[in-house]
């Protein structure tokens, strides 16, 4: 008698337990329903905006993955180690006249860099280019109130960097001629002597030069190491 309860009960727990199944399924496909009657309601009225943003993330993957194939391509190491070089030539001759010059005025040096570059690749023209730089020593002397070694930095950085080689050689002389003759009209007191002009914000094109050619190189490093690994 106790095993045909057992039985019994055990078959009604069962039969419960699949009318609670079936209600959970049913619960979960009208919540389904639901959702995509939401959803397309959603996209009957701002449809055209989020296929247009879709448009935009995938155009904007895509052309992250062109540049950073361009950069794994054709970066030019040897051009951009030049530059890298004389920039920070530059840098450390407008540091060694007026400590904490290159500190002071990341953004100028930062649009000066973005100006070199555009100059070169042929988004600006050299006229405007040359009215960008001369528009940064303006600002730098007549509205920050600096000094004219800190003003004529971030112009002579981007020449350097960018320019002609005798454009180069010709700013570098007169960049390094204006930082000493300045410096020699500075007096010099304890509190000036003891400053180390460390340079804490390295501007930022010379961060994406270089990051550029640690890819490339980085790139070809791999390519050479997978090529070795097949062979072997």
């Amino acid at each position: 008698m106790s095993l045909a309860f057992i039985l019994y009960a055990w078959r009604t727990v069962l039969w419960e337990l699949d009318n609670w199944k079936k209600a959970v399924g049913a619960v979960f496909r009208f919540l389904g329903y639901i959702s995509k009657l939401a959803l397309a309601v959603v996209y009957y009225f701002i449809g055209d905006q989020i296929t247009d943003v879709i448009r935009f993330i995938e155009s904007s993957i895509y052309s992250i993955r062109a540049f950073y194939s361009s950069i794994v391509a054709y970066a030019p190491v040897q051009e951009l180690t030049t530059i890298i070089i004389l920039a920070s030539c530059v840098l450390a001759i407008g540091e060694a006249a007026v400590p904490d010059s290159v500190n002071s005025q990341p953004y100028l040096l930062t649009a000066a860099g973005i100006m070199g570059f555009a100059a070169v690749r042929g988004f600006i023209s050299e006229l405007f280019f040359w009215f960008i730089l001369l528009g940064l020593f303006f600002f730098a002397r007549f509205i920050k109130k600096r000094d004219y070694v800190s003003s004529a930095m971030p112009a002579a950085a981007a020449l350097a960097a960018v320019g002609e080689p005798w454009v180069r050689l010709v700013v570098m002389v007169s960049y390094a001629a204006l930082a000493i003759l300045q410096h020699s009209k500075t007096p010099l007191n304890k509190s000036e002597g003891e400053t180390t002009g460390a340079v804490r914000k390295v501007p930022v094109p010379l961060i994406c030069a270089a990051l550029a050619i640690g890819v490339r190189l980085a790139a070809k490093w791999a390519g050479y190491r997978h090529l070795t690994w097949m062979i072997v």
